[in-house]
């Protein structure tokens, strides 16, 4: 069983090539840069070229595409985009129009049309990376995909971002599933998530694909570290670029949780809100008013965590304070733990391949060649 598993975020996207015939350990793996840091990286080149921007593809996500987009409008040049496309910057096209990017149809410039710099957008690139593991006489095929790509999901005219993500958050938790929930084959995403839908559809159509969620992936990958999934009781925090997302857990059930935006947060915030979260004591209203999307105790008493345990490229935000963390480390490779906790949820989601693929997971496997 062969999965191609890509965990899209801010600055990297993260990609694990898992083969069951080898140990976790041996299964090929990449760290390159971001989709979208590589689009504002050709929006300023464009830029630097005084060339017009024709923006085609899907929504895909924001941050520094988004801001290299309105570098570029400052700079006086135009800014073209497709619908499907233009939703990257907004849900609500009119905002996006009054951004100052134009709306037209695919066909408005043809190909190789000089007068505009052709960009697609894009969350998953399955050639690219086919490609990069052929360069290294890789076998590129694989059995299926395991994606994850972050999604506040397209919140209706008036109703906050950060108050929609929230509430589905907490709707999905009520459904029992844990941090599975959160993943979903490609034919079963809610219509909310267009971004996760657009992933899904830029993967082959004939290759079973699992969606998932950023933030919970890299949750349920953190547990993979046998310091952390030993715990009665635990915080597991994934401290992202854009994204802080908490869970406490006693016994692998979620008894809370909260999420904010990395960039609102100082040191001693996060720790506030994380011995909160521990104590049973913190509430939605005191995040969202602090500019986080919410926060959800579910067993007040619920035990005191054994360890606070931290993921994330930005982790060390909880380092030199007064709280005891203890930075996990999935199957030795931090960056990973998105994938790896894709590859718990495709575990638990797929009843035939399923068992194969934890096998490799708990060790439990028959050791394979390490080439």
């Amino acid at each position: 069983m062969r999965l191609l598993v890509v965990d899209v975020g801010t600055g990297t996207q993260d990609i694990l090539l898992f083969d069951s015939e080898r140990q976790i350990e041996n299964c090929f793996q990449m760290v390159m840069p971001s989709p979208t840091i590589l689009v504002a990286r050709r929006v300023r080149r464009a830029t630097a070229a005084g060339q017009d921007l024709f923006l085609t593809g899907r929504i895909m996500g924001g941050g520094p595409c988004h801001w290299a987009t309105m570098d570029h409008l400052r700079a006086g040049y135009r800014v073209f985009a497709t619908p499907a496309a233009a939703q990257t910057f907004d849900d609500d096209l009119d905002r996006v129009r009054e951004m100052g990017i134009e709306l037209v149809e695919e066909g408005a410039f043809a190909e190789g049309d000089g007068r505009v710099c052709r960009i697609e957008l894009r969350d998953f690139d399955f050639e690219a990376i086919r490609t990069a593991l052929a360069a290294f006489d890789v076998e590129p095929a694989v059995d299926g995909l395991a994606l994850a790509v972050f999604d506040h999901g397209a919140a209706p005219p008036g109703y906050s971002d950060r108050r929609f993500r929230f509430d589905y958050l907490s709707d999905r938790l009520a459904q029992g599933e844990g941090l599975a929930g959160f993943a979903f084959w490609r034919e079963e995403v809610p219509d909310r998530f267009t971004r996760l839908q657009a992933a899904a559809d830029s993967a082959p159509s004939d290759l079973p694909t699992l969606i998932m969620d950023t933030a919970p992936a890299a949750i349920l990958g953190a547990l993979e570290d046998s310091q952390v999934s030993r715990c009665r009781s635990v915080v597991v925090t994934n401290v992202g670029n854009f994204h802080c997302l908490a869970f406490h857990l006693v016994e692998g059930e979620i008894v809370g949780l909260f999420e904010h935006h990395t960039g609102e947060l100082t040191r001693e915030a996060l720790v506030a809100y994380l011995r909160k979260l521990a104590a049973g004591t913190l509430t939605n209203a005191e995040v969202f008013e602090d500019m986080g999307h919410g926060a959800l105790v579910l067993n007040p008493g619920a035990p005191a965590p054994e360890r606070f345990a931290v993921v994330g490229p930005r982790r060390r935000m909880l380092e030199g304070g007064d709280l005891p963390v203890y930075q996990a480390v999935p199957h030795g490779d931090m960056m990973l733990a998105g994938c790896f906790g894709l590859l718990r949820a495709y575990a638990q989601k797929d009843p035939v391949h399923g068992p194969e693929v934890a096998a490799v997971l708990d060790g439990t496997a028959p050791l394979g060649a390490p080439w």
